[in-house]
């Protein structure tokens, strides 16, 4: 099934969180991680100034997501309620084979095993509701718990996408 046959983007879950469709009421959160300068270090992207900022990029996704070019989660924590994160599935190959799988997590949160939690879901999602046979990340090459949760998840390091970026992929995906 291609990301466009979808009717609606669905609600995923594991043990600890909920994955959801990013909301309006998300700006805030949206702004911390946009402007957050340890988020943004490995990800070469101008900082969010103003939570305007946020609520512009919010709604981008959103059109996007109606239009299926994106699959974009905000990742809360079920126990606190929280937003925590996000992570999307974007840049789809024409032909529906593949697409890129990005992530991001506010600094508190990470290394507490939550991303490794909503890839996995986000990964089996791609699999076998969208039928993808290839998934592709791109992460700086200095950002080690990254690329050690890719190649956890058995994403192979394809080669440096340039100076900065190391380009992982993750081919013939079987989650059984």
């Amino acid at each position: 099934m291609s990301p466009n046959e979808q009717a609606s983007q669905p609600l995923l879950a594991t043990d600890r969180l909920l994955l959801r469709p990013l909301a309006s009421h998300d700006d805030a959160v949206i702004f911390a991680l946009r402007s957050n300068a340890e988020v943004n270090r490995y990800l070469g992207r101008k900082p969010a100034e103003r939570i305007e900022d946020a609520q512009a990029f919010i709604e981008m996704i959103q059109a996007n997501t109606r239009t299926r070019e994106t699959y974009y989660w905000a990742i809360d924590c079920k126990e606190t309620g929280q937003m925590i994160g996000t992570i999307g599935l974007f840049q789809f190959a024409e032909d529906g084979s593949g697409a890129e799988i990005g992530y991001e997590l506010l600094p508190h949160n990470q290394g507490k095993g939550f991303m490794r939690e909503a890839l996995g879901s986000v990964i089996a999602f791609g699999i076998q509701a969208l039928g993808l046979r290839e998934l592709h990340a791109y992460t700086h090459a200095q950002n080690d718990r990254s690329s050690k949760l890719l190649q956890e998840l058995h994403f192979q390091l394809e080669a440096e996408a340039d100076d900065e970026l190391l380009h992982f992929r993750l081919v013939n995906v079987n989650v059984n």
